[in-house]
């Protein structure tokens, strides 16, 4: 067994680490304020190669192993999550689904452009009354002829509303088995494209400086070769892309755990309480060495299981379990690194105020931890 990464992955955490200290965490705070997603942080994280990572150099990419992409991913996570948010969203759920599924022509066609950040892709399947529950979709697509007609609606889909959006996958029913359950089918939407509409959503406690929106398709028309692979195949593709996105949640709860847990030691070693500094208190001190524990435990996990992405074999029952360990280990390192700074981390001046709001949503994206219980459950023969 070796734990070591190879000298290409220790040059990409350098890189990138220097990247989102230099470049992202001098402007973190106020985008967050001000609810503001930047096209310019998002064009010079595609320059640096965060987007296409594990793409065929043929379509633009860099031809990576999935560990480099979740290095970045974690990273930029470390210093802030909505940035984070947009190069995770933007590489598993916009590239993922088009270079694993699309055609020729839809690769050469989208990709170039997705995997340099001068455009970003979403991925449409959440619906008002579809979360956990994809059955409850209500997004339809009707073949008219040498077109597809889409009706519906999706919500909290990120990537899809702002000046660099170029388009979404969207998931919609296509037909009934015999049984009555729902056909799905992915297409590719535009935007632009007539009565295919986005909202910017505003008002998050979370992420606060990515993109999330809202979609409407009123009677939409789209080509036949729009689908996204083959008709029917629509929930095999969403399950195979949501198991990647699952590495890629779990990338930015190490990441924010990673960030919160450097943040409370750096404060609990220079504040003084009675005379000393209180990380020379066992209360704090104990709290600091299980982050400590904790963050070695999380990694390997997370690195185990791209490692079996990268090698082709079975990765989805690790993949749940990286999901909901690093998601649910930030919340515990983002809880303590406020306590460790007291009223001072209840400020939005200190970094833990952002890391311990934007926890929140790792616990739900992707499949929440829920769901995660029950596919892992599954796995183990319950």
């Amino acid at each position: 067994m070796d734990f070591d990464l190879n000298r290409q992955q220790e040059m990409i955490r350098k890189e990138v680490r220097k990247f989102a200290e230099s470049e992202i965490a001098p402007v973190a705070a106020e985008l967050d304020e001000t609810e503001t997603f930047s096209s310019e942080l998002t064009k010079k994280m595609g320059e640096i190669g965060l987007f296409g990572m594990f793409v065929s150099e043929a379509y633009g990419g860099q031809e990576l192993d999935y560990i480099s992409y979740i290095i970045g991913v974690e990273e930029i996570a470390r210093v802030d999550g909505s940035q984070a948010a947009t190069v995770a969203a933007g590489n598993s759920l916009g590239i993922g689904p088009i270079y694993y599924f699309g055609t020729e022509d839809q690769k050469k066609k989208y990709l170039p452009k997705l995997c340099t950040g001068e455009a970003l892709w979403g991925f449409g399947l959440t619906e008002p009354t579809a979360g956990s529950d994809a059955g409850g979709s209500k997004t339809t697509a009707v073949r008219d002829g040498s077109e597809w007609v889409i009706n519906g609606s999706k919500i909290f889909i990120t990537n899809a509303a702002c000046e660099l959006s170029l388009g979404v996958t969207v998931q919609a029913i296509t037909g009934r088995k015999p049984d009555g359950k729902p056909i799905y089918t992915c297409f590719l939407v535009e935007n632009g494209t007539p009565g295919f509409k986005t909202h910017a959503m505003h008002g998050k406690m979370m992420w606060r400086a990515s993109n999330t929106a809202e979609l409407f398709f009123d009677d939409v028309r789209i080509p036949a070769e729009n689908i996204l692979g083959e008709e029917g195949h629509g929930f095999h593709q969403m399950l195979q892309t949501l198991d990647g996105g699952r590495l890629s949640i779990g990338a930015m709860g190490l990441g924010g755990a990673q960030g919160a847990y450097e943040a409370a030691l750096k404060y609990a070693q220079k504040r003084e309480q009675f005379g000393k500094p209180i990380s020379k208190y066992q209360a704090v001190a104990f709290k600091l060495a299980d982050a400590a524990i904790e963050l070695e435990c999380a990694r390997n996990l997370l690195y185990k299981a791209c490692w079996l992405k990268d090698r082709k074999r079975p990765f989805q029952k690790e993949a749940a379990m990286a999901k909901v360990y690093c998601s649910e280990l930030m919340h515990r390192v983002a809880n303590n690194a406020v306590q460790i700074h007291g009223g001072y981390g209840l400020m939005k001046e200190y970094s833990v105020e952002r890391f311990y709001r934007d926890q929140k949503l790792l616990d739900i994206g992707e499949g929440t931890s829920e769901i995660q219980r029950l596919v892992i459950s599954r796995y183990i023969g319950c």
